[in-house]
């Protein structure tokens, strides 16, 4: 099956269909906007924009009309016209897909297609060709008018006449699909054969036609992928909406919330159901063999044995045709047509005809419902197709099925309860419940509880109604009010009412905070242990649903196993029997791809057998549906222990929050018996949130240095002081150790704004929650853990946040044993136990069993100090870093020997010493011993995690589930390679790996803040961010004085970018080895063999500052002027030395003299080609100039009106909101004078 031809065509068809509708509403007069008036009206045609439309055409307009202007009561006129268009193009894409099916499997009853030749190499419809040998029925007058449309090459009227002739036509045996449709959306019917863009032609010449073949590779399933690819840019919209915090109304929730399953995963689910419910009491070793998926019951203890087979008596007796089988959200069918199968393999068995089988199939075995009436029409044809591959006569039987779209009560006219129950209070009383229990139903769909009542007597009156012929007109339409939509609200709430030997479903996947209040409200009344999310109210629905000893199956996102929001639906769970479940994690779904959506499939009996043990097949670790497939039935088979697993429910309640830990060896699971834990040892606490981080946090190098405070030790110090921001502890990226110090928080004056920042209504939006423990000494860690926990050593002095999770206590001593235990491959095994989901949460964290070894206890806190000794030099090496001192090819000999000097616990103001002179002339060679160290320091952090893997294992007696390994992946502080192609897969993928270009890109930064007085090379940190500008603290090498370094692709200035940093080379390392060390630089940065000077002005033309962007998180603090793409002009500034001349000053002293130099280099070219000399290149040139000089006067205009306007910035705002602000003038106007963040 083509899956790309299918999503292209069916999103294309989408799009396209709906246009068409539009045009042709709009030739009408009509469009979103609202009903044209008329040009022109006679009695028996119309005329809009210049087209007429016949009396026919005239009434199917004003019923369009009349249609939109009744939903207007209840929604704007743009959504009832968006509405309209939707419903037409749905339907009669519904309509051309199935047809299509039908005519490729020879299914259309008169053996004639309707939308391509039985020809080959023939465009022509064959029913055209063909017209009177169909079934259809023509009067005189319609046999005249194709005669008519023949002779005069009508062709496409032709055939639209035909088809929609032909859609009615099958009505007489598929109903619920080809209903009897509103006359006005004939007239839009969006169609033609010789569009070569439109849906006929591209369904037929584009989408293999072996995709619909049931004979080759097609399968009906066909229908239910062509219908997903139709809603997926409706999924789309309704993602973004809900991603601004918007919620799913009622008409998105299918969009939502439907998703077609694998193939390999509907076997599953319904052999280990369905199958199994019927080999358990008719074993059977052909019906086994024939079921691929099928996972065979393993042998249980004998006094389990001895239960099961009482059990397995009551499957005996049961007859086939009492099964009965439901999926509640069955979507278009996918896994009630794979039921069909498997009872037809069980039929066929029992020696039924194939005739008998699919009427009983139908009228007895299968049940649906669905909220959603396209998929369920879609699911109604689904069957039928089956039915009719099984027996060739089955659309004669025109039987009708037990599936049903959850339809409303509230638009039924109340006294039609009256009319049936024609004084029979008893059935008033039982209609007027399910009326009552369906006033919303298009909202709650099969979680509604239906009345527990007698159907029976209902249907007969509803019979007996259906077979009188009323007299009286309002009595006829109240017969066809019943008929048309009270009659599949009954047959919905019966179908609910009923108990289920099997239910089997894919339930949709929506969070209760996207719910809508209505939604939200029901589940949270009537499901309130599930309530976080539909597919875990669905468990409880689906339990309530399967009768005793029934089966139930479904596949959910894994959540519900793990997270403490579901414990008590857990607990419920323990209560019925789990035979076998397949955990696939991420990637069950090749629609879906990254880490949120982690899924798992079960089986599940409606009995408790004590200590029975189910069996657990683990794929989390295969991506993609092909690989869990093909994992699966290889697991069955040779009971690979990595991944199959048996388990009785009681080990469950040995875990803390007995999450389904079915992976957890008997050595673990007595661990956490007697583990103590975590949250007895040290305390876990969730820490501050701000409610908008946007207004309250920066990074640190966006303020003023003098306004932060690095060491502060309590809240009370923030009292009354200079400070304004503190260090704040945000989680961060996977760092092991040490590091992720990178954000403040505004805590001025014990945080007042913060506590005080309250909504329009007076109610507090932040949560400064456990406040005691601010400035604490702490371990820490994300709680968002999809690349493996990791935690880390947190020195006083920060505030932490409600992400940036923490845990605390008076004795070093614990955080750092509970620091090194964490810090193993132990904690991402048990962690992934207590919550695989990707956010850890504070509970699992506590829950961790911690088992103390007082004799190993120093060597662990001796390895730990190391690895954060380590860890931290490695974070300050880094000028992102606060303690950051100077570059390490500066000075690599200080560099090296203050590793010895780090200490553990002092985090910023450490005092900056002078830098003295280097000793090293050659950059090369500071980077030969910079690699050297640095790769050093990998290894021996890698050798002491492997220690603390070796010591820890033992001591949890994990050694067949864990190695002591660590892999290079894993390690994060930097490793150094000399280039890309030297990387190794063993550490593909380490945000930290550095390339020598990495390495130099850094040092030019660093030479940069020098240029600017950010840094100098004569004193380590900064020294200037802000505050007094000191002029002693730069001898060696003197900051730009004005602020301003342009970037020119020539060199048209003294103080020109690349000039400096070949100055600030010369300053650092010596005259004499200059060239040396540029070529160094060059050859880092491009494999080119031009002049190092160009290569490094080329790098900060076109490369330097989107580096920049990068290191600094989209918070440049040296900003770019630029004047566009053709470099007319590039300048940069510091933030933190910006004024309000500023632009000014960059305006008149660098953007006018490079105009100037611009007019002179063009003059002079024009000479050049006057005189034919090189006259080719000076052409060039002289067209390149041209361009800069046109773009450089652009830009003037716009500097000219901000540098008239002397803006200043306050750098509390961060550099977000000040780089809006020196753009934007008075008028509120944006004009773009700096580079663009991205």
């Amino acid at each position: 099956m083509d899956k790309v031809a299918l999503r292209n065509f069916a999103v294309n068809a989408k799009e396209k269909m709906e246009d068409d509708i539009k045009r042709k509403l709009e030739l009408m007069g009509i469009t979103e906007k609202g009903t044209g008036e008329e040009t022109v009206k006679e009695d028996d045609y119309l005329k809009i924009n210049g087209q007429e439309f016949n009396e026919k055409e005239v009434k199917q307009r004003e019923k369009i009309i009349e249609v939109l202007k009744a939903r207007e009561k209840d929604e704007d006129f743009k959504k009832c016209f968006d509405e309209l268009v939707e419903e037409i193009a749905y339907t009669w894409f519904n309509r051309i897909i199935a047809i299509r099916f039908m005519e490729v499997n020879d299914y259309i009853p008169d053996g004639i297609r309707i939308l391509s030749s039985d020809r080959e190499n023939d465009r022509e419809p064959q029913i055209i060709r063909e017209v009177f040998d169909t079934d259809l029925e023509f009067s005189n007058d319609e046999k005249n008018y194709v005669y008519k449309l023949k002779e005069e090459n009508k062709i496409e009227e032709l055939f639209k006449f035909l088809f929609i002739k032909k859609c009615n036509k099958l009505n007489e045996i598929l109903p619920e699909l080809f209903e009897e449709t509103e006359d006005y959306s004939e007239l839009l019917l969006p169609i033609s054969i010789n569009d070569e863009e439109g849906i006929l032609r591209k369904l037929v010449d584009e989408v293999p036609e072996e995709s619909f073949d049931v004979e080759k590779e097609g399968q009906i399933e066909v229908i239910g992928w062509l219908y997903q690819y139709y809603n997926e840019e409706k999924k789309k919209e309704v993602d973004q909406k809900t991603k601004k915090g918007k919620k799913v109304e009622q008409d998105d929730i299918p969009a939502k919330t439907q998703l077609f399953t694998p193939k390999w995963i509907v076997k599953y689910m319904v052999e280990n159901s369905l199958g199994n419910l019927w080999l358990e009491g008719h074993p059977n070793e052909n019906l086994e063999e024939k079921w691929k998926f099928l996972v065979k019951r393993e042998k249980q203890e004998e006094e389990i044995e001895s239960k099961l087979e009482k059990l397995n008596e009551n499957y005996k007796k049961m007859k086939l045709e009492e099964i009965k089988i439901i999926d509640p959200c069955m979507g278009s069918g996918h896994i009630l047509v794979y039921a069909f199968d498997v009872l037809m393999d069980i039929y066929s068995n029992l020696g039924y005809s194939n005739r008998d089988a699919v009427q009983s199939i139908l009228e007895n075995n299968i049940y649906g419902l669905d909220i959603d009436k396209r998929a369920y029409q879609l699911a109604y044809f689904a069957l039928m197709m089956k039915a009719r591959e099984y027996y060739k006569r089955i659309f004669s039987k025109k039987l009708e099925l037990n599936i049903c779209y959850t339809k409303e009560s509230k638009d039924i006219n109340k006294e039609i309860i009256d009319f049936i129950s024609n004084g029979n209070n008893k059935i008033k009383e039982e209609l007027d419940l399910i009326y009552n229990s369906f006033l919303d139903a298009r909202e709650y769909g099969s979680l509604i509880e239906a009345p527990k009542i007698d159907y029976n007597e209902i249907k007969n009156r509803l019979s007996e109604i259906e077979n009188t012929d009323f007299y009286n007109l309002f009595d006829e339409l109240k017969k066809e009010e019943i008929k048309n939509k009270f009659y599949y609200v009954i047959k919905t709430s019966e179908i609910l009412s009923k108990k289920y030997e099997v239910v089997a479903t894919n339930p949709p996947y929506m969070g209760s905070s996207i719910m809508d209040s209505k939604l939200s409200k029901y589940t949270k009344k009537n499901y309130p242990d599930s309530k976080m999310d539909m597919f875990a109210v669905f468990i409880e629905k689906c339990n309530s649903l399967t009768d005793k000893n029934g089966f139930c199956s479904m596949i959910t996102m894994h959540g519900w196993m793990f997270l403490s929001s579901y414990e008590k639906l857990r607990e419920k769970m323990t209560l019925i029997e789990t035979l076998n479940m397949v955990h696939l994690g991420t990637r069950a779904f090749d629609e879906i791809s990254g880490e949120v959506v982690q899924t798992t499939i079960w089986i599940q009996r409606k009995n408790k057998i004590n200590n029975f043990k189910g069996s657990y097949i683990r794929l989390v670790d295969f991506p993609g549906e092909k690989n869990k497939r093909n994992k699966f039935l290889e697991t069955i088979e040779n009971k690979d222990k990595k991944y199959y697993f048996r388990k009785a429910k009681e080990n469950f309640e040995k875990i803390p929050g007995m999450p389904i830990g079915y992976w957890a060896s008997e050595n673990l699971l007595e661990d956490f018996e007697k583990g103590i834990k975590t949250s007895e040892l040290i305390e876990p606490k969730q820490g501050l949130a701000t409610a908008d981080n946007d207004r309250f946090l920066r990074q640190w190098y966006e303020v003023e240095e003098e306004k932060i405070s690095y060491n502060t030790k309590s809240i009370t110090e923030t009292e009354n002081n200079e400070y304004k921001w503190y260090p704040y502890n945000k989680g961060g990226e996977r760092r092991q150790w040490y590091g992720n110090y990178d954000y403040l928080v505004n805590w001025k004056n014990n945080g007042n704004e913060i506590r005080n920042f309250k909504d329009g209504n007076g109610k507090l939006r932040s949560r400064p929650q456990n406040t005691e423990y601010y400035f604490k000494e702490a371990v820490t860690w994300s709680d968002i853990t999809s690349g493996g926990f990791a935690i880390r050593y947190r020195e006083e002095g920060s505030i932490h946040d409600v992400t940036g999770m923490s845990a605390f206590s008076d004795s070093t001593f614990k955080l750092k044993y509970v620091l090194g235990l964490l810090s193993t491959k132990i904690s991402d095994y048990i962690f992934k136990i207590l919550n695989p989901t990707i956010h850890l949460q504070i509970g699992n964290f506590s829950n961790f069993p911690v088992i103390e070894n007082e004799k190993i206890k120093p060597k662990v806190i001796s390895i730990v100090d190391d690895c954060i000794k380590i860890s931290k030099y490695d974070w300050n090496t880094f000028e992102t870093a606060w303690d950051f001192k100077v570059s390490p090819l500066v000075n690599i000999e200080r560099y090296v020997e203050e590793f010895d000097n780090v200490k553990i616990g002092e985090n910023g103001n450490v005092e900056n010493k002078k830098i003295d002179k280097t000793q090293i002339t050659l950059i090369e060679e500071a980077y030969s011993q910079y690699k050297e160290f640095t790769n050093n320091q990998f290894l021996k952090l890698k050798e002491n995690e492997e220690e603390l893997n070796r010591i820890f294992i033992d001591i949890y007696r994990l050694q067949d589930e864990l190695t002591s390994d660590v892999s290079d992946k894993d390690i994060t502080i930097a490793k150094i390679f000399d280039t890309d192609d030297e990387i190794n897969d063993e550490i593909k993928g380490n945000n930290y790996v550095l390339t020598k270009a990495d390495v130099v890109k850094q040092f030019i930064s660093y030479a940069f803040g020098c240029m600017f007085g950010r840094y100098s090379p004569d004193e380590e940190g900064l020294a200037f961010a802000g505050g007094e500008f000191d002029k002693n603290k730069y001898i060696k090498f003197i900051p730009d004085e004005d602020n301003c370094i342009p970037i020119t692709d020539s060199e048209y200035f003294s103080d020109d970018i690349v000039t400096r940093f070949v100055e600030f080379v010369k300053t650092v390392y010596g005259e004499e080895t200059l060239e040396e060390n540029l070529k160094f630089i060059a050859q880092a940065l491009s494999n080119k063999n031009d002049v190092p000077k160009d290569i490094i002005r080329e790098y900060f033309l076109k490369s330097f500052y989107d580096d920049h962007l990068k290191r600094y998180k989209k918070r440049p603090i040296y900003w770019l002027y630029d004047a566009g793409k053709k470099n007319g002009f590039k300048a940069l500034i510091y933030m933190h030395r910006y004024n309000e001349q500023t632009t000014a000053k960059v305006r008149i002293g660098y953007l006018h003299e490079l105009q100037k130099h611009y007019e002179r280099r063009a003059s002079f070219l024009k000479d050049e080609i006057e005189s034919n000399n090189n006259r080719k290149k000076a052409e060039q040139e002289l067209k390149k100039i041209k361009l800069q000089l046109d773009e450089c006067k652009q830009f003037d205009e716009k500097m000219n009106h901000l540098s008239s306007e002397y803006i200043s910035i306050d750098l509390d705002d961060g550099v977000k909101v000040n780089y809006e602000k020196v753009q934007t003038g008075r008028d509120g106007k944006k004009y773009e004078i700096l580079g663009k963040v991205k």
